[in-house]
């Protein structure tokens, strides 16, 4: 008896670990877990996650949560594949262009307006017909990130004397 509930709890724990791989967590707007894997969507940036831009008409908005959850759309419920480059980036993430049945997550944001190009031309096309059709964050004003990142980053390690 004791061997076979062992067993059981061994393939318990196993079906447990290979059901986890699966799980796609979107952690902001060109960032991706899937399972235990880290991912980071090659040639775009998107909004960090408490990046604030503004409409048309100069309402502040959430756009880096709006991104965020653009992207869950896209992922809600899909098979994710990557193709990953070799390299991984300063944070140890993989670098991806990722896909949801047949559909560039990567290029996506940019055309939705929710990701800029980023170190990269391959989505400077798709960002060009985002700013022209004012999608996501280019209905109004905005940061580019890696601005917001580096104004951001130096108000967190910035000392004041005293």
């Amino acid at each position: 008896m004791r061997i076979n509930f062992g067993f059981y709890i061994i393939c318990f724990a196993l079906y447990a670990l290979s059901a986890q791989a699966d799980i796609v967590k979107v952690v902001d707007g060109d960032s991706l877990e899937i399972g235990l894997r880290r991912i980071r969507l090659d040639g775009i940036d998107a909004p960090e996650f408490a990046q604030i831009c503004q409409t048309s008409d100069g309402k502040d908005y959430d756009c880096g949560l709006k991104a965020l959850h653009y992207l869950e759309k896209l992922t809600d419920g899909k098979e994710i594949d990557c193709r990953c480059l070799e390299q991984k980036d300063r944070y140890q993430r993989d670098i991806c262009e990722c896909f949801a049945e047949n559909i560039s997550l990567n290029q996506a944001m940019v055309s939705a307006g929710w990701a800029v190009a980023y170190r990269s031309k391959t989505y400077l096309s798709q960002e060009k017909e985002a700013v022209q059709n004012k999608s996501g964050i280019w209905q109004g004003k905005h940061m580019r990130p890696a601005i917001y990142r580096i104004l951001y980053q130096n108000k967190q390690t910035t000392k004041i004397a005293p």
